[in-house]
């Protein structure tokens, strides 16, 4: 069943704030280029218990969906996405022990699931050993059929920019876009 909000190709562009990382989601016109402000998301650093929350705007006057962590300084913690209403909608988790060698999430959504890994192991190996800031870190997302759900890939850039493809339309654009946001901020780019 199609999802109630789907959109199969935006953008994430980590705006630089000092005390929080703050997200802009940008819908992709059908040239490619940049279109429509879907979002902004904002994660405060250091938190004990990891939550982010999406707004309607720059305004951040409407908050819209969030994720947040189910425990407390868990390295193998689980995320719940909620839409506005509180209402669960997804939830997605690091898998610590498949990350080892190349990072690797689970995700779930109303009629689906699947796993995203890092596209390049030699990438997740160089990642791992050197800390070079503008490595290309792309993940797939496919069901247990190997079918893709989504996918998100890093640009070069100074600040981190995200192109995500959401091919599957089960796949909800705030489920994914949580994921997108979650991937950059959980693995503290």
């Amino acid at each position: 069943m199609p999802a109630a909000m789907h959109l199969p190709l935006f953008y994430v562009h980590q705006k630089f704030a000092m005390t929080t990382n703050v997200y802009r989601l940008v819908a992709a016109n059908p040239d490619g280029s940049e279109g429509q402000l879907m979002g902004l998301a904002q994660q405060k650093r250091m938190a004990f218990k990891e939550q982010v929350t999406f707004y309607s705007d720059e305004s951040k006057s409407r908050p819209v969906f969030s994720f947040q962590a189910r425990k407390k300084i868990d390295l193998n913690a689980g995320y719940d996405i909620r839409d506005e209403a509180g209402n669960q909608i997804g939830f997605f988790k690091k898998d610590f022990g498949a990350s080892l060698l190349r990072s690797t999430f689970t995700l779930e959504g109303p009629g689906y699931a699947g796993t995203g890994q890092e596209r390049s192991q030699a990438v997740a190996l160089i990642r791992r050993f050197a800390d070079i800031p503008f490595l290309p870190i792309h993940f797939d997302f496919v069901d247990p059929a190997g079918q893709p759900l989504m996918s998100v890939e890093r640009q070069g850039s100074i600040r981190d920019r995200y192109t995500v493809h959401v091919p599957n339309p089960e796949v909800d654009f705030r489920v994914a876009a949580a994921v997108a946001v979650g991937l950059d901020a959980l693995m503290q780019r």
